[in-house]
């Protein structure tokens, strides 16, 4: 596969089940690295940006930058945000998940989406490649249909 820009790094908290986990399927590819939390490289780090929630929003403007994504629960993942705080975070605008997931323990918040379909996302606006991104997500026909008005829109 022939990549055009920086390698996606994904770090996943140690407490992230392997079964709930939507990135699995990505660690075969050459344009993602894993990370276990809480290894960090912060000389690897010079030209990344973070997606998380109170940035501007991501976007073609982004393109040069690599893509940083914390991977585990809400909860996990919010507590592993100040690991990575000098990284300029960028925000997603709101699509609707397709993600089957039903929490036992809290609500997810109502714009909450699986890592994989956040990914994604980020990928559409940046206008990285999503093509195979979703392949073998059974409900990914599903998350497309609902968003396919955001796929439309000119970015």
């Amino acid at each position: 596969m022939l990549v055009s820009h920086l390698p996606t790094i994904i770090v996943v908290h140690p407490k992230e089940r392997k079964s709930k986990c939507t990135v699995q399927t990505l660690r075969s590819r050459d344009d993602f690295l894993f990370w276990k939390f809480p290894r960090k490289e912060p000389e690897k780090l010079t030209r990344y940006v973070r997606l998380g929630m109170g940035g501007p929003q991501i976007s073609k403007a982004d393109a040069t930058s690599g893509l940083l994504v914390l991977d585990g629960t809400w909860r996990l993942a919010e507590k592993m945000e100040s690991a990575y705080e000098e990284l300029p975070v960028r925000s997603l605008p709101v699509w609707e998940t397709a993600y089957p997931r039903v929490s036992k323990q809290f609500d997810d918040p109502e714009t909450g989406l699986a890592t994989i379909e956040a990914i994604f996302i980020a990928y559409h606006l940046m206008g990285y490649d999503t093509a195979k991104l979703l392949d073998g997500y059974y409900w990914a026909t599903e998350f497309l249909k609902k968003n396919s008005e955001r796929l439309a829109q000119k970015i």
